[in-house]
């Protein structure tokens, strides 16, 4: 039997602390299916000002640590304590000025300055653990920890602690490389991704650093988190300047796509406190009672013959909003009701408040995303739409499946490895999907649900198949735990 992995989780998001978007589902999510299988799991994260500490018994265990950055940068921090579901031990670095004075998890002009910190502090964090714990794999996920592969190979394995220690960097979202858009920088000052550092001090060069390229290219192993969408980003229209990097990684074998899973304890209308009424596959008739609710509370006509379509997503151009607004006018002739909840980008918030008071009838929005209440939006829908030009891997298809809410999505990324299209003769299939990334094909789709909507008896088939299938973590977790033992057979 293989020994037990020696795992910390590197992640900026985790809930019950913080939720800034799909990234803390993994993180909570993933951590806990690894423990479960009996490896050594601890997780490092920042102390963002959003965190509640007396509620989640968060206890601060070392304070006048400093961390140095280079040249003679030395940086105080602290570390913090608490722990995930009873059992995962979470620490958390402790920056007033970086972090827990700060109003949310995202979004300022000095994101490269902070997680840089983040990223060093993570090494003095480890050598400050009970029982000197050296991890075996630094699990590094997304932009904000991409430094922290560069910095073992370049600086800490030097140090004996750290000898036997390896990375693996997880990309969520190839969009997202560093604190700034990355396409908005020259080319002439783009990094390259090996030159030495800059000084922490010179914050004009610091924000031009590419954490995602200096992951890529000194983690061990790299993943992301769907099979498609790895085949995507090698390619140049996917790829975001970084396909030729991932291309090496992947003839080297160091490159793969892992779906993610959901927790299937935490989303389960039989027992989510969220919900008006429970209920499962077996009591789907309790499922319109939350339709009804949805309805009401939206102030959209109560009636479960109306099919209702819901997104429950950030409002952006990338999860297909411009192919919405292309075919709103030929959309809303039809008989549906639609229902939009997420944080919207500017250029959107303006159109579909507007267009919610235009068709008070059809349409309603909700601009904000809110985690207490988004299962009840799951629950009360008949369809979810995830139009998206492109999606590294989604979670609201699985979680819909879940709550009985059929798909309709285009095959791009994690939705082509997810959602089969389906074949009223045959009964195949879980969604209804649309390969090519153009509004009338979408609205082709839309079409084909609300007309498969009018035959109850197979309409309600497909929503029971949906609810049985299984996307868990517990096949995930094994495969990364793979990875991270391919990643130690690497010298």
């Amino acid at each position: 039997m293989s020994k037990p992995l020696k795992i910390l989780f590197v992640t900026t998001d985790l809930p019950p602390f913080s939720k800034a978007g799909g990234l803390g589902d993994v993180s909570r999510s993933l951590p806990k299916a690894l423990s479960k299988m009996g490896h050594d799991v601890k997780i490092i994260m920042p102390c963002h000002g959003v965190i509640n500490e007396e509620k989640n018994d968060i206890k601060l265990i070392k304070e006048d640590l400093k961390v140095k950055i280079y040249n003679e940068n030395k940086i105080n921090f602290r570390i913090k304590k608490g722990v995930l579901d009873q059992k995962l031990p979470v620490y958390f670095i402790d920056k007033y000025k970086y972090f827990r004075g700060r109003s949310k998890v995202y979004g300022y002009g000095d994101e490269n300055q902070r997680f840089l910190f983040f990223c060093f502090s993570v090494f003095e964090t480890i050598k400050n653990m009970e029982d000197s714990w050296v991890p075996d794999i630094i699990h590094c996920n997304d932009w904000h920890t991409g430094m922290i592969p560069y910095l073992l190979k370049t600086k800490f394995s030097k140090e004996e602690k750290f000898k036997k220690t390896r990375t693996i960097f997880t990309i969520h979202n190839l969009t997202f490389q560093m604190g700034k858009d990355w396409w908005t920088i020259d080319k002439k000052e783009k990094d390259d991704g090996i030159k030495k550092m800059p000084d922490f001090k010179d914050r004009d060069k610091i924000d031009l650093l590419n954490f995602s390229k200096r992951g890529i290219l000194y983690a061990d192993m790299i993943n992301t988190v769907s099979e498609q969408y790895a085949q995507e980003i090698m390619q140049e229209k996917f790829g975001q300047e970084l396909h030729n990097i991932l291309k090496t990684k992947h003839k080297e074998k160091n490159f793969f796509g892992i779906i993610n899973g959901i927790d299937y304890k935490e989303y389960n209308p039989k027992t989510d406190p969220g919900l008006l009424v429970n209920y499962d596959e077996n009591s789907l008739n309790k499922k319109s009672v939350n339709k009804a609710n949805l309805q009401k509370s939206f102030g959209l006509e109560v009636d479960k013959k109306i099919p209702l379509i819901a997104m429950a997503t950030r409002i952006t151009e990338q999860k297909g909003f411009d192919l919405i607004l292309e075919i709103i006018d030929s959309l809303l002739r039809l008989n549906l009701q639609l229902i939009l909840v997420g944080n919207a980008d500017p250029q959107y918030k303006k159109i579909f408040k507007e267009l919610s008071k235009k068709n008070p009838k059809k349409v309603a929005v909700h601009l904000k995303f809110e985690t207490k209440k988004i299962t009840g939006v799951y629950a009360g829908s008949d369809m979810f739409l995830m139009p998206s030009r492109f999606e590294p891997c989604g979670l609201g298809q699985m979680i819909s499946l879940r709550y009985g809410s059929i798909p309709i999505v285009r095959e791009t990324g994690g939705l082509s490895d997810t959602i089969t299209n389906y074949k009223p003769r045959t009964g195949k299939g879980n969604g209804f999907v649309f390969k090519t990334y153009d509004s009338k094909d979408l609205l082709v789709a839309i079409a084909r649900a609300i007309e498969n909507f009018k035959y109850k008896k197979q309409w309600i088939n497909l929503v029971r198949d949906g609810m049985q299938e299984s996307f868990s973590w517990e096949v995930p977790a094994k495969k990364y735990v793979i990875l991270y033992r391919k990643a130690l057979r690497n010298k």
